[in-house]
């Protein structure tokens, strides 16, 4: 008889492969005798390689080596000879769909995840909105596993041991030791839709009230690309407490690391507000486009720490990537950098009172 072995594949942005965490470590822990491995990007790996004994991490690269109906069937035939038991489609893709449907000709045990698009086009619809919660992407990942057999109670604190963090010795001078009369602020102001991002101007307002109200302070700016490039270079150069951080790090585990040592983070609807959730930190996110409502929220996190306004248009997308039908992202626009700084403070003073 084989032994119990499942295939998970999701092959998304970082922040649907992060969510998978929560989950897929509450499965590794109570069946600890399967054995799991995860079907993902390379980016994805310091997510899931240490995160528990029976979870093995597998880097599918579609874009060269398994590129096309050819390169699908190449890595069916490697997945085919690892012996799997079942396999757990996260993703239910066109790609995805293939591998199913390869897997089901097999007669493997093959489920996949409902995405309940009919809900979510109605939150987003512009005629007939109805603005109710959607299942989470953890309820609808928990659900794929309990169809295989295996009912997952999801029970996860931190990918590193829970109220200790990362270990800072791994980070570079500078970053590796944390004094006790600091607060750490980490900011990630930008996402991958116009809809998504607070309007730099006014997070510029937010980092100024903050080191007004927090002179000990230091403040740490998260993600990469064009945007972070000029406007982090540009807020670092103006006040000494702010660090650049993919300017200092290496990797993204190193970035995890120092996550789970900041006291907040303030994070659009992006791969950063998961990043920071699977460390144990409580995130300040900041919603406009889209809606908590949706599903998307980070594990562990609280809607009080969610800051939208109400708007008749909003959400206007699920993703965030529909341009503004009313041209001005007032959903973006009209929340005030004191809102920000109100949720932040009573992080702050929460955890300072622990």
């Amino acid at each position: 008889m084989k032994k119990e072995h499942i295939l998970v594949i999701r092959f998304s942005s970082m922040g649907d492969v992060a969510m998978m965490v929560p989950v897929v470590y509450s499965l590794a822990r109570q069946y600890p005798h399967v054995r799991i491995t995860v079907l993902s990007r390379a980016f994805a790996r310091p997510l899931f390689e240490d995160l528990a004994p029976n979870v093995n991490f597998m880097v599918a690269d579609l874009k060269r080596e398994y590129r096309g109906i050819t390169g699908l069937n190449a890595l069916y035939r490697r997945l085919a000879a690892k012996q799997f038991t079942a396999v757990a489609d996260l993703h239910n893709v066109l790609r995805s769909e293939y591998l199913r449907f390869r897997f089901n000709i097999g007669r493997y045990r093959v489920a996949h995840i409902n995405k309940h698009r009919n809900g979510r086009r109605r939150i987003t619809s512009t005629r007939s909105k109805r603005l109710e919660q959607q299942p989470t992407s953890f309820e609808n990942y928990v659900e794929v596993f309990k169809k295989l057999g295996y009912p997952v109670n999801i029970q996860f604190k931190s990918i590193f041991p829970y109220g200790e963090g990362g270990n800072l010795n791994l980070l570079p001078k500078g970053m590796n030791v944390k004094n006790d009369f600091e607060e750490w602020i980490g900011i990630a102001p930008f996402a991958a839709h116009e809809g998504k991002v607070y309007p730099p101007r006014l997070m510029h307002q937010v980092i100024e009230q903050l080191m007004q109200q927090h002179p000990k302070a230091r403040i740490f700016f998260f993600g990469r690309g064009q945007q972070e490039e000029q406007y982090f270079t540009e807020w670092c150069q103006q006040h000494s407490q702010c660090t650049y951080v993919s300017k200092n790090v290496d990797s993204l585990h190193q970035e995890l690391i120092l996550m789970s040592h900041l006291d907040v983070m303030i994070s659009m609807d992006s791969s950063n507000m998961h990043l920071a959730s699977l460390t144990g930190t409580p995130v300040v996110s900041i919603w406009g486009a889209t809606h908590p409502y949706a599903g998307f929220l980070g594990w562990g996190q609280t809607a009080e720490n969610a800051i939208q306004i109400d708007l008749e248009c909003r959400p206007c997308s699920i993703f965030g990537q529909k341009p503004c039908r009313r041209g001005d992202y007032a959903c973006m626009n009209r929340i005030a950098p004191e809102t920000i700084i109100e949720r932040t403070n009573n992080i702050l003073l929460t955890k300072n009172n622990a």
